[in-house]
């Protein structure tokens, strides 16, 4: 049976960032760990799959990473049990909880296709054309 959330506990998003060169099984089994500790004591709004993304950073030797964002309320024993349990299981390589402020919007539908690198260089073959001479006008 499960339990009905009362209204005052906050929404958290849990940002989960897992191994891609991890054997599926393991990053699936990471992900319904999640799941079933958040749903003994919480209640799961959204949960949205970003896929494999590249990071900004290499992160212990790693360029890329599978990225999943879970929105739920729950209560603080589950995001002591989540901290605990994350920090320590093989595949995940970073994890971010963050309590929402409310009237927070939803997030998209869909994650955004990753940026290029080197958003805001401007390359040359793209830089826009210098401005033509204003022709001198004849009365």
């Amino acid at each position: 049976m499960r339990r009905r959330m009362p209204a005052h506990d906050p929404l958290y998003d849990l940002v989960l960032m897992l191994d891609s060169a991890a054997p599926e099984d393991q990053r699936q089994k990471v992900l319904t760990g999640v799941e079933s500790t958040i749903a003994s004591a919480g209640e799961i709004v959204n949960t949205q799959d970003w896929g494999v993304r590249q990071t900004a950073y290499e992160i212990r030797h790693k360029t890329d990473a599978e990225y999943h964002l879970l929105q739920f309320h729950a209560t603080r024993e589950v995001l002591e049990t989540l901290q605990r349990t994350l920090k320590i299981a093989d595949g995940v390589v970073r994890f971010r909880i963050i309590k929402l402020a409310p009237g927070t919007p939803a997030p998209p539908a869909n994650r955004p296709e990753p940026r290029p690198t080197g958003i805001g260089e401007t390359v040359a073959s793209e830089a826009p054309a210098p401005a033509a001479e204003p022709a001198d006008v004849v009365a």
